[in-house]
């Protein structure tokens, strides 16, 4: 395990992950649903990111299947990923609430909002 931050697209492939096994296809989806479409990841670099968070150990293939001809596997998160996700929300919420509090002793942001 390593204390470096994970990547956005990591952070929300593995987010993608985490409730359920899915295909590749179904995270690009899924990751563009969680980012609120600002993060579209392409079939390259999935399956490049996909590679080595099963080899850190992260995700592993939950099951494959044949459609129309072709191999789908399916992944999942790992108990070690879930901890890795879990670690890197809490770091992340704990950063923007630093900000937050921050923002709001110096007056330029409201308790509701942008000052």
């Amino acid at each position: 395990m390593t204390d470096k931050p994970l990547t956005e697209p990591t952070f929300l492939i593995l987010t993608a992950l985490a409730e359920t096994p899915q295909h590749g296809y179904g995270v690009i989806e899924d990751v563009l649903r969680i980012s609120d479409g600002r993060v579209r990841l392409r079939a390259g670099t999935l399956y490049a990111v996909l590679d080595r968070l099963r080899v850190e150990g992260l995700i592993e293939v939950d099951r494959e299947e044949v459609v129309q001809s072709r191999l789908r596997r399916y992944y999942r998160l790992t108990a070690v990923g879930a901890r890795r996700l879990a670690e890197e929300a809490a770091r992340l919420r704990h950063h923007a609430n630093q900000a937050g509090a921050r923002l709001r002793r110096s007056g330029l942001l409201a308790e509701g909002g942008l000052a």
